[in-house]
């Protein structure tokens, strides 16, 4: 498979040949990696059940781990969802690139659609599924938001949203995400919601794709699903812990296919991935730290922050040369935009994560403050 080489490895490349300040401390905004320390409990509860890597994990998840989640949705979504309707993943980056293997893998002449810039993962499962790709092209004509082309959408068999979105930082209104669902229905394709950010909103709540399908007339998800993780809410993407949530006639297929897949995640991981679901109180510390790193880029930089996530999207001349100027004046690493989109989109700009203490972030952002003085760029 000619897989495209991934944003980061991209970003090494061009970066080798630089010699970056030396009057600087390195400094990195480039992946979407919590930097705060795990809380303790969770890592109590691996602690305390690490005796468990004596025996097999199931691959549909224990007991204790998919009530956990479907009390997360509960709390967090109003939802009550059956345990059907649920599916433990390890993490969301497999279920992401697995997952279309597994619905298109009969289909004759697949059709993705997924926005563009995006999440390379989903590239990724479009080659693996043998796919035609239609981008939902984001850009600043349209606000950001994907827009619906029910002549692509008539043909398509999967499409994958985003929202709230990484790298743009957008978020669906419940009123769009109904409009897409309504389209699901229609024209019969399966429409995911890729939710990993959807604890990080930064003052209202943000529904869930589900919310929308059930205002819709769609309680039973029908063609419709959602993944969500607790690394980014929870400071543990090393525990791997995901699901995918919805429609139960697909997920159960999905299921069998998962057996043979060999993604189960070990007992000690899914005991501390529990506590995690459980928890609310340390999300909320995290989201207070992501408010303050906007703040501070606010005073910094003149930016507002989005609804959710933790990312800037910001503007610049030329991405390419901005990164490479940036890293050899300030010795600080962004990823151009360009990286992480085809066809032009994500030109022009780079892509923050502030994923720092705000003191951290504060010193970073200065640093492009000072670039962008030196260069005339206005935000």
């Amino acid at each position: 498979m000619n897989f495209e080489t991934y944003p980061f490895e991209k970003l090494n490349r061009l970066l080798d040949p630089v010699e970056p300040c030396g009057s600087y401390a390195p400094l990195s905004l480039t992946i979407g990696e919590p930097q705060f320390e795990t809380p303790q409990f969770i890592l109590d509860a691996l602690n305390e059940h690490a005796s468990l890597l004596n025996k097999y994990p199931k691959t549909s998840g224990e007991p204790i781990l998919r009530e956990a989640m479907l009390t997360y949705l509960k709390n967090r979504f109003s939802l009550t969802l059956e345990d059907r309707q649920i599916i433990p993943t390890f993490g969301t980056r497999e279920v992401l690139f697995n997952f279309p293997q597994f619905l298109l893998h009969d289909v004759e002449a697949p059709l993705m659609v997924f926005p563009n810039p995006f999440y390379q993962i989903y590239e990724g499962a479009a080659k693996a599924s043998r796919a035609e790709v239609v981008y939902l092209n984001l850009n600043e004509s349209n606000d950001f938001q994907p827009i619906i082309d029910e002549k692509v959408l008539a043909e398509a068999n999967l499409v994958i949203l985003n929202s709230p979105n990484n790298p743009t930082s957008s978020t669906m209104s419940m009123e769009t995400m109904k409009q897409w669902i309504e389209m699901a229905l229609k024209y019969d394709f399966v429409l995911l919601n890729d939710e990993c950010y959807a604890d990080l909103y930064l003052n209202e709540p943000v529904p869930s794709l589900l919310n929308a399908s059930i205002e819709v007339g769609n309680p039973e998800f029908k063609n419709v699903l959602v993944i969500n993780s607790i690394s980014k809410r929870s400071s543990a993407p090393g525990l791997r812990s995901g699901f995918i949530a919805g429609d139960a006639a697909i997920l159960k297929a999905y299921m069998v296919y998962r057996t043979y897949v060999g993604c189960a995640s070990p007992l000690p991981l899914q005991h501390a991935a529990a506590v995690a679901w459980a928890d609310q109180e340390y999300v909320d510390v995290f989201r207070e730290k992501y408010k303050k790193n906007f703040e501070v880029a606010k005073e910094v930089l003149g930016v507002d922050a989005p609804e959710a996530t933790f990312y800037i999207w910001m503007k610049v001349d030329d991405e390419i040369a901005y990164t490479v100027k940036l890293y050899e004046r300030y010795n600080l690493k962004v990823i151009p935009g360009s990286f992480l989109g085809r066809e032009g989109e994500g030109k022009g700009y780079v892509r923050l994560a502030l994923v720092y203490e705000a003191e951290k972030t504060r010193e970073a952002l200065e640093r492009i403050a000072a670039l962008n003085e030196e260069l005339k760029i206005k935000n």
